[in-house]
């Protein structure tokens, strides 16, 4: 009778230390959780801010331009920041995506602002005091785009945890714009065709077959080169230039797709965004003159 009470006892003991073991784990697993969310939203809170800061910046510009078209212009994109800054503040804190997207596009923001700093300089019609306030708000800018780049480096492996381990990465991202020879042009009012071409990244991970690959060109105005086909990204769906349907088998994959060009074309920052399995893989920018 003691023998049992004895194993009864132990195995009471064991029960205990097994309940406290679970109970320790299942604490460090919702506070490491609780950790990461916190991440997220000092990750937006800080885009956030970045937005609101540059919707802002506006105002001193305006002051110093007296072209009534060229205001307007940025009357329109400013108007754009502010909207864009309204859907960052309904985006979710853990959506990577979007919020990745979202960061790209002030980055657009910011260079087509930089084109109209140009645009007002190249004027002439700024006194010595104006011109100096627009140096200035270029440096502001400069400095504002490394502490983003900066911050896009030190959430990277943030991001990573909340990706697909076997999504696909386009490098190597290339545009050539071609005349009517097939050769490369070097202005763009000479330019017929464009020629995209990338990389497909090795990912042993992914798995083999038939992908399909949608490429976006947009002008220095933002606006897309498409024929009106649409594919759906974020529950929404957004213009594409190029469609194209490649056999994947998980190692290196190179792709070059051509785009007619069937519109006016000048010179400016044109930029290339690649989009696999509902999500943007790869992108660049071109200065094409």
């Amino acid at each position: 009778m003691k023998k049992k009470t004895i194993i009864f006892t132990v195995c009471i003991v064991l029960l205990l230390a097994a309940i406290g073991i679970v109970t320790y784990m299942l604490m460090k697993e919702k506070k490491a959780h609780y950790s990461l969310n916190q991440e997220f939203v000092l990750d937006k809170n800080d885009l956030e801010n970045e937005y609101y800061r540059f919707s802002k910046q506006y105002d001193e510009i305006k002051t110093t331009v007296k072209n009534d078209s060229l205001a307007s212009l940025l009357d329109k994109e400013q108007q754009k920041s502010q909207r864009l800054l309204e859907e960052l503040r309904s985006v979710k804190s853990t959506n990577a995506t979007e919020i990745r997207r979202l960061r790209n596009e002030l980055s657009t923001l910011r260079r087509v602002m930089v084109s109209y700093i140009n645009q007002i300089d190249s004027l002439n019609q700024l006194t010595t005091r104006q011109r100096q306030q627009i140096n200035d708000i270029s440096a502001k800018y400069d400095v504002a785009s490394k502490q983003i780049n900066n911050l896009s480096e030190e959430k990277r492996s943030l991001s990573e945890k909340v990706t697909l381990a076997a999504q696909l990465d386009a490098s190597n991202v290339w545009m050539e714009a071609k005349n009517k020879r097939g050769k490369t042009a070097k202005k763009v009012k000479d330019c017929v065709k464009f020629a995209v071409g990338f990389t497909i990244s090795k990912n042993i991970t992914a798995e083999p077959g038939m992908r399909t690959i949608y490429v976006r060109i947009s002008k220095p105005d933002n606006a897309v080169l498409s024929d009106g086909g649409t594919f759906k990204f974020e529950n929404r769906e957004i213009p594409y230039s190029i469609k194209k349907s490649i056999e994947y088998r998980g190692e290196e994959t190179p792709v070059t797709v051509y785009w007619d060009v069937k519109e006016f074309l000048y010179p400016g920052t044109y930029r290339v965004e690649i989009f696999a399995g509902n999500s943007m893989i790869g992108s660049s920018s071109f200065t094409l003159k």
